[in-house]
This record gives C-alpha cells, structure tokens and sequence, in this order.
C-alpha cells in the first residue's frame, strides 16, 4: 500500500446538460476551476451510444486488451471517481459508473465517453495540499496514481 494526505477545498455542486460528454465535461470544468485533485459522486441519466470500459479481455495475460461496452438504450446511474493531475500537470478523470435498465446493470469506466441523457448531477470535492498525480506505467499502459 502507499498512501498521502490531502485536505478537503472547495465543494461543487455541478449539473451536466442533455448530450455533454462526461469525462470531457468535467476535465474541462476542472482545468477552469484550476483544479489539480478531487473525489467526486454523480448520478442521472446515460444516453444511448455511452460507452464503457468494462474489463480487460483476459485477466492477468499481457498485453492488457480493455473491452468496450455500448449501451444500447437509456440507463440510470450512479458512480464514483477521482481527479489527478497527470505527468503534465493536466487534471485526468478516473470514474467508474453503474449503468442500469430494468433487471440489468453494468459496471465501467467512462473514459471511452459516457453521453449525458438530459441531466448528471456531481458533486465535486477538491482535495488540496497533495502532491498525488498520476504517472505512466509502461507495464500496464495505464497512468496509475503516484500518492
């Protein structure tokens, strides 16, 4: 395990619009509000065509193959993520989301684009007094958190 601290700054209270992209939506919310790291909650709606990452292909077998899930209709949802800066400075998005419709759910991450179906309620929590980013790992391709 490794671990820092943070202190909590400012809380947002943020509402996105029918069609906004979410990833896109709240890095560029966060480069705005000059926000380096946050923790954040969010729920509403995905539209049809939001994508998922929703698992590698294999398990442990490299290289690492993510698979990708449409969704094929409106689903409620329900998620939680963080925000890093990466090796740039630039704030980066990591959010994982439940998807669901009638009996049926799925879990991802909306890296690949998550489209906002009329309203997504987030509540933002910036951590401040962090030097916690997010660096390249060349073993998994992925930028893992640096606490």
């Amino acid at each position: 395990m490794r671990y820092s601290q943070a202190k909590q700054g400012r809380i947002f209270i943020i509402r996105l619009e029918d069609g906004d992209i979410v990833h896109e939506e709240i890095e560029k919310f966060s480069r705005e509000k000059s926000i380096k790291a946050a923790s954040l909650i969010i729920l509403g709606g995905a539209d049809k065509g939001s994508k998922l990452i929703v698992g590698p292909e294999h398990g442990r077998i490299e290289p690492i193959i993510p698979m990708e899930h449409i969704l094929d209709n409106v689903h409620e949802i329900a998620g939680t993520g963080t925000i890093f800066p990466d090796e740039k400075g630039k704030p980066v998005l990591h959010m994982h989301m439940v998807c669901g419709r009638k009996t049926s759910t799925v879990t991802g991450c909306v890296r690949k684009g998550v489209k906002v179906w009329h309203i997504m309620e987030v509540i933002l929590f910036e951590l401040v007094d962090t030097t916690a980013a997010r660096a390249f790992e060349p073993t998994t391709g992925f930028e893992l958190l640096k606490p």
